[in-house]
């Protein structure tokens, strides 16, 4: 599985409104520990093969951030339906495998 970007607000909310368990990473370039925990959010799309995985550049579009609430990176979601099920702000690799493993019990 691989990490695709969202390119804008209508492609975000017909993500989230999919009825996939998506995860999304809320990012910017210049956040270090966004680059820190990258990649251990493309190793677990890599092993969570059921949920679908997603980034935002926050700088790219404020439109989404604003619409989750994002007020610091990276910041982590899951959705489902719609919904915001659960978060997850920090680049905290344990606490990204286990909000992961919440996605994949939505599938």
């Amino acid at each position: 599985m691989t990490v695709t970007v969202i390119n804008s607000f209508s492609e975000f909310k017909n993500i989230i409104n999919s009825g996939d368990a998506v995860a999304i990473d809320f990012w910017a370039t210049w956040c270090g520990p966004c680059r820190v925990i990258s990649p251990v959010f493309e190793k677990l799309s890599n092993a969570f093969t059921q949920v679908k995985f997603y980034k935002v550049d926050v700088d790219d579009q404020p439109d989404i951030a604003q619409e989750v609430g994002v007020r610091a990176m990276p910041t982590f979601v899951v959705f489902k339906d719609g919904n915001k099920v659960k978060d997850l702000v920090g680049a905290s690799p344990g606490g990204l495998e286990d909000l992961v493993k919440v996605a994949a019990t939505l599938v």
